[in-house]
């Protein structure tokens, strides 16, 4: 590697200071699983490394709003083991636990691998499908972007040079809503998907019917993929499995993969259509066993009793 200077912050103070001092030639390095390979390879050459380890309060894990706030110095593994993120979102803490190795996920950190951009992991699909947003804070201050928003391109982002993703928030999911995130691994567990899906499901009072949806998709295209003509087709439907196949139909046309050594661009537009299709089967299941694991009424409850006595 090049030499270059390396900088450690305790605060987001010094860390903007950095940045201006150093402009685009200073990188930000967090957990390094990314960038330290890209330095060995010669594709970045930073003359700065701004290490975020030091600085403080951007680590945690938080109900904020009924939702979950997470620190963007998080690592997937805090996220993965976290009991709140379990209890409140556990398909959040499925997605993270499906991430590469758990060295990976020791070091990798929440903020910085949304901020690679690689539309081959697994968060995004899931962030997005849960409605997430980033926050990005500068020396001018902060603002808040959908995810769904936020990748632009291979490897880019909304965030500008001077901009640090300092948290992830992830709303509350509504009253019968479940959500399922899936992978297709052709080789280790440990590779980047062929094609990965997530889907969150909301139904009505009667879960017959689909209220709203939200379908995300990764490892088909240079960005992950909200696919938006896919819930078009199954919002006020009954829950049916031709509503599922079609909206399957409708992610793949939203696809746009390469050929590459984990499957063809036509293989992976029609494991598109089948990981949707499963994805959205098994949040729909994943609604009905929880409503089946809810206590009963009170009300009921005595009833039943009583009607063990006689």
């Amino acid at each position: 590697m090049i030499p270059f200077e390396y900088r450690t912050p305790k605060n987001l103070k010094e860390v903007h200071a950095t940045l201006k001092e150093f402009g685009t030639d200073a990188k930000l390095i967090a957990g390094g699983t990314a960038l330290v390979i890209m330095m060995k390879q010669r594709l970045v050459r930073p003359s700065c490394l701004v290490s975020l380890r030091s600085v403080r309060g951007l680590n945690g894990i938080e109900v904020k709003d009924g939702g979950l706030r997470i620190g963007g110095l998080a690592t997937h593994r805090a996220v993965e083991a976290s009991s709140l993120v379990r209890r409140r979102l556990p398909l959040l803490a499925e997605t993270y636990h499906h991430v590469a190795t758990i060295r990976v996920r020791n070091m990798a950190t929440v903020g910085g691998g949304l901020a690679h951009a690689d539309p081959n992991q697994d968060p995004p699909p899931t962030l997005i499908a849960l409605g997430a947003t980033v926050k990005a804070t500068s020396a001018s201050g902060s603002r808040v972007i959908p995810l769904d928003e936020f990748f632009t391109d291979y490897y880019e982002t909304l965030l500008k040079p001077d901009e640090i993703i300092t948290e992830v928030f992830v709303p509350r999911l509504a009253a019968n809503s479940g959500g399922a995130y899936l992978k297709f691994l052709p080789r280790t567990a440990d590779d980047y998907a062929t094609v990965s899906a997530a889907a969150v499901l909301t139904l009505d009072k009667n879960k017959k019917t689909i209220s709203d949806v939200r379908i995300a998709l990764g490892s088909v295209g240079v960005t992950p993929i909200r696919a938006t003509a896919a819930e078009a087709v199954l919002r006020g439907q009954p829950v049916k499995a031709e509503a599922f196949a079609e909206a399957g139909e409708k992610a793949k046309e939203a696809v746009d993969p390469v050929s590459d050594f984990r499957g063809s661009a036509a293989y992976k537009k029609d494991m598109a259509a089948v990981f949707v299709r499963r994805a959205l089967e098994k949040a729909v299941a994943g609604i009905r066993q929880q409503a089946r694991a809810k206590p009963a009424p009170k009300a009921a409850r005595k009833t039943a009793k009583k009607g063990k006595r006689r």
